[in-house]
C-alpha cells in the first residue's frame, strides 16, 4: 500500500464531512422557507442523495459479476445506518422521532425488509423482483410528493412546534438548492474515494468480498448518512437526522437493490450465508426500531449506546466466523441465550410501561 491510498482516504473524509454540512444546511433552509416539514426533506432529498453511493457501488458490482459485494453493500449499510448512525447521533443528543415515522415509515421499512427476505428465499433476486422493488419506490415517492404538496397546511409535529417561516425569494431558493447540490456532489465523490481506498486496504489484507461489502463498503457508502445525521443532530435538526436514516434504508432496499437486480444479467444471486444470517439481522434491526421509537417518541442516549454495542457484537461475529475462530460457538451462545433475550425483555417492559402510562393519561383526561 502506497501513501496515495491514505491521501485518498483523507480527501474522501474531508469531502464527505464538508458535503454533509452543505446538504443539511441547504435542506433545512428549504424546509423552513418553503413551509415543508423537515421530516419530509429528510425522507426525500437527503435520503436519496446520501443513498447515491450505495446505488453506484451496487449497480457497478452487479454488472461486474460481484453479487456478494452488491448484496453485502445494501444489507450491511442498512444495519450500519440504524445501529451506528442513530446510535452515534443519539449519544451526541437525544433524538426526536416524528409521529409520521412511528405510524407509517418504520412499519413500511419493516414490511419491505420482510419482503426482501421473502424474494431472496430461492437464492436470487430476479429482474422481475427488482422491478417490483423499484415500483414500490415509485409509489413511496409519489406519496411523499403528495405530502409535500399539502405541507403548507401541516404543522411540524416535533416538540419544537411551529417555526416562523419567512417568505422565500427566488434568490433564497436558488442559494439553498446550490447548497444541496454542492453537498450531494461532495458526499458522492468523497464516499467513492473512501470506498476505493478501503477496498485496496481490505484486499491487501486478504479479506473476502462478502466481508468487504458488509463492513468496509457498507460503512464507506454510509458515511454520507453518518455525516448528514450527526451534523443534523448537532445543528438541532433532530427529526431530520432520524428521517434520513429511515428514508435511506427504504431507498437502499427499494431503489438500490431493486436497480441492481433489474439491471444485472440474470438478477443478483443471494448466498445462503446472507439469507440465513445477514438478512434476518437486517430485518431484526428494523423491527427493533419500532418499540424504541414508540417510547416517548425519542431515542435516548442509553438506547443509542445499545445500538452501538449491538453493532460491535455484529462485527465481532462476522470476523470470528470469517477466520473460523474457536471462540465463535461460545460468543454465539452468549448472544442467543443471554444478551438477545435480556434486550427483548427490557424492550417489552419499556413498551408495556409506555402503553400503561398513555392509557392512564387518557383515563385522567376523560
Amino acid at each position: 500500500m502506497t501513501p496515495t491510498v491514505f491521501l485518498l482516504l483523507a480527501a474522501g473524509l474531508t469531502f464527505v464531512l464538508t458535503g454533509a454540512e452543505f446538504l443539511v444546511r441547504g435542506a433545512s433552509r428549504l424546509a423552513t422557507s418553503l413551509g415543508v416539514p423537515s421530516i419530509i426533506v429528510g425522507l426525500t432529498v437527503v435520503s436519496i442523495g446520501t443513498s447515491a453511493p450505495e446505488l453506484v457501488v451496487t449497480v457497478r458490482s452487479a454488472l461486474a459479476g460481484s453479487p456478494e459485494l452488491a448484496v453485502g453493500n445494501v444489507v450491511g449499510s442498512n444495519i450500519f445506518n440504524v445501529l451506528v448512525i442513530l446510535g452515534l447521533s443519539a449519544m451526541i443528543v437525544p433524538l426526536v422521532v416524528s409521529r409520521r415515522l412511528i405510524r407509517r415509515d418504520v412499519p413500511l421499512l419493516i414490511g419491505v425488509s420482510f419482503l426482501v427476505m421473502f424474494l431472496a428465499r430461492d437464492g436470487i433476486l430476479s429482474m422481475g423482483e427488482g422491478i417490483v422493488l423499484m415500483t414500490g419506490a415509485a409509489l413511496y415517492l409519489g406519496q411523499l410528493v403528495r405530502s409535500a404538496v399539502h405541507s403548507g397546511a401541516m404543522r411540524d409535529d416535533t416538540p419544537e412546534g411551529l417555526r416562523e417561516r419567512p417568505r422565500p425569494t427566488p434568490l433564497m431558493v436558488a442559494r439553498d438548492l446550490a447548497f444541496v447540490a454542492g453537498g450531494l456532489v461532495g458526499l458522492v465523490v468523497g464516499a467513492s474515494w473512501l470506498v476505493e481506498g478501503s477496498v485496496i486496504v481490505a484486499r491487501a489484507l486478504g479479506v473476502s468480498e462478502l466481508i468487504i461489502g458488509l463492513t468496509l463498503i457498507a460503512g464507506g457508502t454510509s458515511l454520507p448518512e453518518v455525516a448528514a445525521s450527526v451534523v443534523a443532530a448537532i445543528r438541532g435538526e433532530r427529526d431530520l437526522a432520524v428521517g434520513n436514516v429511515v428514508g435511506s434504508n427504504l431507498f437502499n432496499l427499494l431503489i438500490v437493490l431493486g436497480a441492481g437486480a433489474a439491471i444485472a444479467p440474470g438478477g443478483i444471486p443471494v448466498t445462503e450465508a446472507v439469507r440465513g444470517f445477514d438478512l434476518p439481522i437486517m430485518t431484526a434491526v428494523a423491527v427493533a426500531c419500532l418499540p424504541i421509537f414508540m417510547t416517548g417518541a425519542r431515542i435516548d442516549r442509553w438506547e443509542g449506546g445499545v445500538f452501538l454495542a449491538y453493532y460491535a457484537a455484529y462485527l465481532a461475529f462476522i470476523f470470528l466466523d470469517a477466520v473460523g475462530h474457536d471462540a465463535l460457538p461460545l460468543f454465539s451462545g452468549a448472544m442467543l441465550l443471554f444478551v438477545l433475550p435480556l434486550t427483548g425483555l427490557t424492550l417489552a417492559v419499556v413498551v408495556f410501561r409506555e402503553l400503561r402510562d398513555r392509557a392512564a393519561d387518557r383515563t385522567r383526561g376523560e
